[in-house]
């Protein structure tokens, strides 16, 4: 029988506890290029007029209904939905962006009776 080590047989288990909420709406103001490239975004956007919008929602799924009332509410392009980890990314002007997320956590917040954090901007 083979000797381990503690750190083979350490293992990780990430757990999340579905609540009715919006974790985070983060908006990050004309990001650099390298950015888009990263995160796997459009890179003919252009970048100095530009802003990223990241959310987090629990229950993962209701991610699905983000990316509608985004797509529905403001001009902006969906970067990338998620419904396993309910992670959403917009781009688009920043005041659109930002626009999205305010109709966003309105109607979570108003008829949905979710709990939404405040919005931040970078």
């Amino acid at each position: 029988m083979q000797n381990f080590e503690f750190q083979d047989k350490m293992r990780i288990v990430q757990e999340l506890v579905p609540g009715r909420q919006i974790t985070l709406l983060h908006i990050i103001a004309n990001p650099d290029p390298i950015l888009y490239q990263k995160l796997g975004l459009d890179p003919k956007l252009d970048y100095s007029h530009s802003a990223i919008g990241v959310l987090t929602v629990s229950p993962a799924e209701t991610a699905v209904i983000t990316a509608d009332i985004s797509m529905k509410t403001s001009n902006v392009e969906l970067g990338f939905v998620d419904r396993f980890s309910g992670t959403l990314i917009l781009t688009g002007r920043v005041a659109e962006v930002e626009s999205a997320f305010q109709h966003i956590g309105d109607y979570f917040r108003d008829k949905l009776h979710f709990t939404v954090c405040e919005m931040t901007r970078t």
